[in-house]
Parts: C-alpha cells; sequence; structure tokens
C-alpha cells in the first residue's frame, strides 16, 4: 500500500473540529469519515521527540531525542543523536522497494550537524527519505523560509503570494505524480510534516479575520465548550471532567481589556494559520483521489 502521514505540529486534542474544537478543518474531518479517529494518540508534546519516535516507532529516549535537539545535553537518551541501531520506518520501507519524500519540517537533527559542512546521516536524505524539501529546526518564517532541497540551501519560489506551506504541498503533489509517470507499480511513502501550527503564526488576513471575535469569550468558557463538544462526538467519555487551569494562566475575568484583545488575536492567528493548513491538505487529498491513490 502507499503510505502518506501527515504531522500538525504544536496541535492540542481540542483544537480541530474534527474533536469538538473551534479550528475548523473540513479536511481532517474528511479523513476522519472516510476512516478511523483514534482517541488515545499519545505525543511527546514536543517537536523533535514526536518526530522522531513516529519516525522510528521507538520511545523518544531510546532514539536519543529526549526533548527538542536544541536542548540537547550529554546525558544518554538525550544528546540528539539517533544511534544506528534505531532506524527508521522510511530506512525500512525504502529498502523494501518504496520511494520515499519527505516536505515539511525536519526537526530530528543535531543542531551542530545543520550545516553545509553536514555530516548528513541525520538529515532525513539519511534517514530513508530519497526526497526531502523544507526546514531543518524548530521553526522558520513562513513568508521568507530557510528551505533545502535534499542538503541544497535554495530560495524560495518567485510568487508575490508566496507561503511555505502551500509551497511544500506543491512540492508534495508533484513528487507523487512524477513518482507515478514514472514507476506507476512501485509504492510510495509520503511524510508530510507542516510547520503549523508551531510559531510563527504566519497566514494571511482574510485566514485571521475568518475568526474576528471568535475567541472573545476567553480560554475558561472556550475549554467547557470545547470539552461538551467532545462528549457530543463521543470523543471522550461523558463523566469527563476537565483538569484544573494550569497553574500562572489567570482567570480570562481577572485580565485586562487590553490583555484581552491580544490574547483573542493571538488565537485568532493560530486558528486561521490551523484552517489555511487544513486546506493545503485538502489538496493533497484532491491530487490522491485524481491519481486514483485515495
Amino acid at each position: 500500500p502507499n503510505v502518506v502521514i501527515v504531522l500538525l505540529d504544536d496541535m492540542g486534542f481540542g483544537a480541530p473540529s474534527v474533536t469538538g474544537g473551534p479550528c475548523n478543518m473540513p479536511a481532517m474531518q474528511r479523513i476522519a469519515d472516510d476512516g478511523l479517529l483514534y482517541n488515545r494518540f499519545h505525543t511527546t508534546a514536543l517537536c523533535s521527540p514526536t518526530r522522531v519516535a513516529l519516525l522510528s516507532g521507538r520511545n523518544h529516549h531510546s532514539a536519543g531525542i529526549g526533548s527538542v535537539a536544541e536542548v540537547a545535553t550529554g546525558t544518554p537518551g538525550n544528546d540528539s543523536v539517533r544511534p544506528n541501531t534505531v532506524a527508521t520506518v522510511a530506512d525500512m520501507l525504502r529498502l523494501n522497494g518504496y520511494s520515499t519524500a519527505c516536505v515539511g519540517k525536519a526537526h530530528q537533527t543535531p543542531t551542530w550537524e545543520v550545516s553545509m559542512s553536514g555530516p548528513f546521516d541525520r538529515w532525513p536524505t539519511g534517514e530513508g527519505f530519497e526526497k526531502f524539501y523544507g526546514f531543518v529546526g524548530g521553526e522558520t518564517n513562513q513568508w521568507d523560509p530557510t528551505i533545502y532541497d535534499g542538503v541544497t540551501r535554495v530560495p524560495k519560489k518567485d510568487d508575490p503570494d508566496y507561503h511555505f506551506t502551500t509551497d511544500m504541498t506543491n512540492e508534495a503533489i508533484s513528487w507523487m505524480k512524477f513518482q507515478q509517470a514514472m514507476t506507476p507499480d512501485k509504492p510510495f511513502f509520503l511524510y508530510a510534516s507542516y510547520g503549523a501550527t508551531h510559531a510563527p503564526h504566519h497566514v494571511s488576513p482574510e485566514w485571521i479575520e475568518k475568526y474576528r471575535g471568535a475567541f472573545d469569550k476567553g480560554w475558561d468558557a472556550m475549554r467547557s465548550e470545547t470539552l461538551a463538544a467532545m462528549k457530543a462526538k463521543g470523543v471522550v467519555p461523558e463523566d469527563t471532567d476537565l483538569t484544573d487551569r494550569p497553574e500562572g494562566v489567570r482567570p480570562w475575568d481577572e485580565l485586562s481589556d487590553t490583555e484581552r484583545t491580544v490574547f483573542s488575536r493571538l488565537m485568532e492567528a493560530y486558528a486561521g494559520f490551523a484552517e489555511h493548513t487544513d486546506a493545503q491538505i485538502a489538496r493533497l487529498i484532491d491530487a490522491l483521489k485524481e491519481q486514483g491513490k485515495y
């Protein structure tokens, strides 16, 4: 079978509409409606360890990345160096006849190896991906990103409306089409790892404006509404209670008008970024359907 993995970054289980959240994500809903929606997907809640665990099928400490690569230490399990004894699924599939590609964010390379000098063993192209197009590290400017094609730094496309999320999706679709045109009987593995919804929350105003005022009620009300929606969808048990408000987060009613305005705007940008990304995933689905591969 062909395999496509889409990974979104820094998105809680209560964010997308498919699980009862406020971020409208119809493409994710389409995938759930066509298949299975799991409610026990455990993550490490951080960029690098989530990626290495997903790509290797191992506990993140076993793969050497106990935390984000930028805060690696000399401690075993946290030196950010995936040992050669821990293979990636991309390598295994490639060795079993798959074409393999990674587009988007790669955040499992030791920081001191992210340069033109390498070594490139733990870049995506050294981890079993024949094709890589994206950025290496925690985040990048979505309007003017630091992009690598393989291990070569390349400029962004000359497009006045350029956005990296759209660009990486274009690259993924092009790669699939060419791969199928040349070797239609050869299976492919595509790993689309979006920069969203990690900071910076870069998205054009029309997506942000869709959510104008949607979060003015504040995080306390939003948490309660989201939990109720999750129960209605059967995502969580009926007797589920909210956790206590995290220490250091003040009640919404105690914030000043200025603080409420700023925090609401931050969430509007986050939600707009999420929906824009979902629209690109919809294009990925349509491309698969067009090729008869969905």
